[in-house]
């Protein structure tokens, strides 16, 4: 048995487990620093995956230091990310499959998410998902957004389903942080942070992709 509660709902994060967006805000963070004459170690660039807009200002300027030109860079990253998605906005693969799987089922979904409210609804607007879900959780209706718990304490508050109750899927570790704080069962579907040891402890299952996920909760004792 994968799950250690009766699964009542599913809270999904978005960049990187619904949206292959990561790699769009990776390159056009390090594009950025690189237009306004700076140079960032890639490694440190991940280690922003996932984490919320004034935080990962913060963790710029740490590594920059305060004479780094912030409102240039912002800019620049503004316009690289604009452009890189451009094109459209492409899905991780079993997003739709499992959603159908969810809603054939009844079992409630909301979305939580470090990005902005104009930011989410946009991106899940244009690519078809945001009637899918019955709530969205973003940044702004949060005091603490990840690695706190609050973002998966409010969406699960919102469908009224306990957290213990809630899968959580995410692809960052400062997700599985927050909804292992949170009280719910995290299960990592790892994007470009792999799943360490610590990841693995705080999760009730690590899933290859959104396929996976649907396969587990398919399983016997998985629903």
């Amino acid at each position: 048995m994968v799950f250690p509660s009766p699964v009542a709902a599913v809270l999904f994060d978005m960049d990187g487990l619904l949206l292959d967006t990561e790699r769009i805000a990776v390159a056009a963070l390090m594009g950025a620093v690189c237009d306004v004459g700076y140079e960032m170690d890639p490694a440190y660039g991940l280690s922003m995956i996932g984490v919320a807009g004034k935080e990962s200002e913060a963790m710029v300027r740490a590594y920059f230091g305060p004479a780094f030109p912030m409102e240039a860079y912002d800019r620049a990253f503004d316009t690289h990310r604009r452009a890189l998605i451009a094109s459209g906005i492409p899905l991780k693969p079993g997003v739709r499959e499992l959603l159908d799987y969810l809603e054939a089922r009844g079992i409630p979904r909301a979305v939580a998410t470090s990005s902005g409210r104009r930011t989410a609804e946009h991106c899940l607007g244009s690519t078809g998902l945001l009637a899918r879900f019955s709530a969205v959780v973003t940044r702004e209706d949060v005091a603490r957004t990840k690695p706190h718990p609050d973002p998966y304490l409010k969406a699960a508050d919102l469908l009224g389903v306990p957290p213990a109750q809630c899968i959580v899927l995410e692809d960052s570790h400062f997700g599985i942080r927050a909804a292992h704080a949170a009280g719910t069962m995290p299960v990592m579907v790892p994007d470009l942070l792999a799943a360490t040891a610590e990841m693995e402890a705080l999760c009730v299952a690590v899933a290859g992709d959104l396929h996976a996920v649907r396969a587990l909760l398919a399983a016997p004792n998985g629903e």
